[in-house]
This record gives structure tokens, C-alpha cells and sequence, in this order.
């Protein structure tokens, strides 16, 4: 079979490219520059990049952890409010576990995330704006601690990003923000 588009004639390749060709290949290059030294300095300097620190650790031994703050949280209607500022959430097919948690607007918490079994994704977002959401990645055989602050009352979504399984649409939970007092 052969090609639709002929191949020019001749030495092609040994023309000089023409000054507004030039130009714009000189253009692209340098918008390319900025925009990788934009990117560099705003993955650095910027306030979006999430933080905290990841430990190495068994399901089971997370499981007690949270077993423990399951036990010392206080159980209201509107989910379990935290004993203290650390928050335990583990992830399992197609459950959070932990939620739904009542926290107070202004206080800074320590979420510890965990997976019991696969990959998930914790997609946290305002009930009221899809584009205010942080979205994080909770692994098995890992406990990440993320400081978090909430600054306005209301439902935060749990949902779960990452494709886990048959029920992965039905991987809600809520984390319920109360005025500070």
C-alpha cells in the first residue's frame, strides 16, 4: 500500500527556513521557557501542593489506630467528633472508615489517611463547589498525614476517585464542619 502524500521533490531538507518561520519557532521556545520556569516556581512557592508526611505501615495496625480513635471520638448524629486534632480515615472497598467526622472551622487537623485493600482516591470537596476540591492518592501499606484546615462551615464530600472495584460509585463519606468556638 502506499501513501496518500507524496514526499517532496528534491534536497527539501537543506533549504533555509524562512525569517518568519525563524521568528515563530524563537516565540515557541521562549513562551516554552517561561512557562516551565512558571510551573517550577509555582510547584515550589505556591500554597496548592499538599504536604504532611507518609509512613510505612499494615493495614491491621492502622486498623488499631483507628479502633482506638473510634473509641475515644465522641458519637453525635452527624458522625464521630474527634477525641483531639488527629483525624483516622482508612479506606476500603467501598467504605471510609471514620467518616462521617464532625471538626470545627479554624482548628488545624491531622488527617491519617490509610487503604485496607487497593488504591483509592480521596477527593475532598465543599457540597456547594466542584472547583474547590484537593484530591489525593491513599495506598495500601502507607499512612499519610495531612494537616488540614477548614475555613468555612459546612458538608465536605469524601468521594473516591480511583476506580476500586464494582461499588467504587457508591465510596461517599462526609466530613461536617461546625463553627469554631
Amino acid at each position: 500500500m502506499t501513501s496518500p502524500l507524496k514526499p517532496p521533490e528534491g534536497d527539501w531538507w537543506s533549504q533555509p527556513v524562512d525569517r518568519r518561520e525563524s521568528i515563530w519557532l524563537g516565540l515557541g521556545a521562549i513562551w516554552s521557557v517561561i512557562l516551565f520556569g512558571w510551573m517550577s516556581v509555582w510547584t515550589t512557592a505556591g500554597d496548592q501542593n499538599p504536604i504532611g508526611e507518609t509512613y510505612r505501615i499494615e493495614a491491621e495496625a492502622f486498623r488499631e489506630k483507628l479502633s482506638a480513635y473510634k473509641d475515644a471520638a465522641t458519637e453525635t448524629d452527624e458522625g464521630l467528633v474527634p477525641p483531639g486534632t488527629d483525624v483516622y480515615i482508612q479506606a476500603m472497598r467501598f467504605y471510609w472508615d471514620g467518616a462521617p467526622v464532625v471538626l470545627e472551622a479554624g482548628t488545624e487537623y491531622d488527617i491519617h489517611l490509610n487503604s485496607m485493600d487497593v488504591q483509592h482516591g480521596f477527593s475532598l470537596r465543599p457540597e456547594d463547589a466542584l472547583s474547590k476540591q484537593i484530591n489525593l492518592q491513599v495506598l495500601p501499606g502507607y499512612e499519610w498525614v495531612v494537616p488540614m484546615t477548614f475555613d468555612e462551615p459546612g458538608t465536605y464530600h469524601i468521594i473516591c476517585n480511583e476506580f476500586c472495584g464494582q461499588g467504587h460509585r457508591t465510596m461517599h463519606g462526609t466530613i461536617v464542619v461546625t463553627e469554631g468556638s
